[in-house]
């Protein structure tokens, strides 16, 4: 039966007004969504959201001015919670987070948001924050406090690269470009509160890897210098609950040298079975008497100065703790430290913090370090080659425990470990890259951004993200920061007053001086170094 050209008329009209009543009816329902979304989170922020949209109509470049709070995020109990912490109830400003765009990254004054979080007071805590309980419910999901314990620890070997002169040209390639007295103030790291008291210095002609042969050091033909003992100032002490000691020790150039320079054989380090990699302990032992610089080995240098400024903080009445942190080699180096510091003063709290570090001793050294009573916290990258080495086949004979766990061949890696993804940032370059993947920036970048591992990477990281291009290329390109952005203007050269392009010299006090002594400058000054 056909319906009548009037009653067709009636029934889409009646049609139309339905389906305008069924959108009118979602509009509001979404309309009233968005707006207790956006009152909730007014509520929750005080400063309210501010969203500003970029001259591109795709949703890739609304960029959201951040407001950096720290937020407690508790574990996954079961998988009913992930199935509900997953539902209604999100912020407006989550339903449109989206990475930050090359618009980020232009200067915009007094609009920018700061690139450091609010300091807490950790006296309370601060046996906790460095391993006195093994960093039990500290580590998964990460404690704030914590977090910013590691990236102050990591700022502070990254200084060892920022002011180590690579330049082969230079005549001083080798060596600090600053001298003790500045170089916070220089590197912007005054902010810790911490003061440099003694510049470590290690030979590079014992049997190390190559880079360490490379660098053609013309001021000393036998030396590098490796890192620095520091001490925190009477503020920063009052804020962490100690007076902290702290040793930083530089790593390596390019990790994919590792491959064929680094050495898998173990050396006894005392009269025990305890065993270590024997460049590694070459580089912190080795010592010559015909040297500037290495009269004393490293080893003699920083346990100087640490035995030192415990005994004279003591003295005082003061609480002391020793926290050791490296990257890489650095890594390896300050084991060896913390295992040497405890063994010579055993009441004191000793704690090491590294990043991307290689195994360094047997299963008779890593029981040794527990027995001591140090405690380490190891920072590694899941894409990070050098954590894995030395010795390529530990993975698979560490899964036969039982069968090998005595072997005194067979390397082991200490303490607690805290691991990293780097594909969890949605800045990073999902590639595989030796070199990117065990540079320091991007190991701080995604500590910054690390909640938990069954959590996102964090959206409102505080650290600089450039910094992870300053000596890689691991940015997305979407991003447009320029790779291995770090160097000196035009290569390290000046134009004088007489219009030629020369060297700079250095100042007389950023000079190295051996051992760190203050040695009398020819104009009658002391170089304070």
């Amino acid at each position: 039966m056909e319906m009548s050209p009037l009653t067709q008329v009636i029934t889409k009209k009646t049609r139309s007004k339905k389906t305008r009543r069924a959108w009118k009816l979602k509009l509001n329902i979404t309309w009233q969504a968005i707006k207790k979304a956006v009152n909730g989170h007014i509520k929750k922020r005080p400063t309210g959201l501010r969203l500003h949209l970029s001259c591109a109509g795709s949703l890739r470049q609304l960029s959201t001015n951040r407001i950096h709070q720290e937020s407690d995020v508790k574990p996954h109990k079961d998988n009913k919670s992930k199935k509900k912490a997953c539902h209604p109830n999100k912020t407006l400003s989550h339903l449109f987070h989206v990475p930050y765009t090359a618009l980020d990254f232009v200067d915009l004054g007094d609009h920018m948001t700061p690139t450091m979080s609010p300091k807490q007071n950790i006296s309370a805590m601060w046996q906790e924050i460095h391993g006195s309980s093994n960093w039990d419910n500290l580590l998964d999901p990460l404690h704030p406090n914590l977090r910013r314990e590691i990236l102050k620890y990591g700022e502070f070997v990254e200084a060892t690269y920022d002011a180590f002169d690579f330049d082969p040209l230079s005549e001083y390639c080798g060596s600090c470009r600053y001298n003790r007295h500045k170089i916070f103030e220089t590197l912007g790291l005054t902010k810790h509160g911490y003061k440099v008291k003694r510049y470590i210095y290690a030979l590079s002609h014992v049997d190390v890897p190559q880079w360490l042969k490379r660098s053609h050091a013309m001021w000393s033909k036998d030396s590098n210098w490796m890192g620095y003992v520091a001490v925190s100032r009477k503020e920063e002490s009052h804020r962490i609950g100690r007076r902290d000691i702290m040793v930083a020790w530089r790593g390596t150039i390019a990790p994919s040298e590792w491959f064929s320079d680094l050495r898998t054989g173990l050396e006894l380090i005392d009269n025990t079975n305890v065993k270590v990699q024997e460049g590694f302990l070459g580089i912190y032992k080795s010592k010559d008497e015909s040297t500037r610089y290495n009269k004393l080995s490293a080893s003699e240098q920083v346990m100087q100065e640490v035995v030192r400024l415990v005994n004279f903080y003591r003295g005082k009445g003061e609480e002391v703790s020793l926290t050791v942190t490296g990257h890489s080699l650095g890594g390896a180096l300050a084991l060896l430290n913390a295992y040497e510091a405890k063994t010579v003063i055993p009441d004191l709290f000793v704690s090491v913090i590294s990043f991307g570090a290689p195994r360094v001793g047997n299963i008779a050294f890593k029981e040794k370090l527990n027995e001591l009573g140090v405690k380490t916290l190891r920072v590694v990258v899941k894409q990070d080659i050098v954590p894995k080495l030395p010795g390529l086949l530990n993975r698979m004979l560490n899964k036969f425990h039982g069968l090998t766990g005595k072997l005194n061949w067979v390397y082991r890696h200490v303490g607690t470990q805290l691991k990293l993804d780097a594909f969890t940032s949605p800045y990073l370059k999902h590639e595989s890259d030796l070199s990117g993947c065990h540079n320091l920036e991007l190991y701080l970048h995604l500590i910054d951004g690390f909640l938990s591992s069954t959590s996102k990477h964090r959206w409102n990281a505080r650290r600089d993200l450039a910094l992870v291009n300053k000596g890689s290329d691991m940015l997305i390109e979407d991003l447009r920061i320029p790779e291995f952005w770090y160097d000196f203007p035009y290569k390290g050269l000046m134009l004088n007053k007489y219009g030629r392009w020369v060297k700079p010299g250095r100042q007389p006090e950023d000079i190295p001086s051996p051992l760190g002594v203050e040695t009398p400058l020819k104009h009658g000054g002391p170089r304070p170094f």
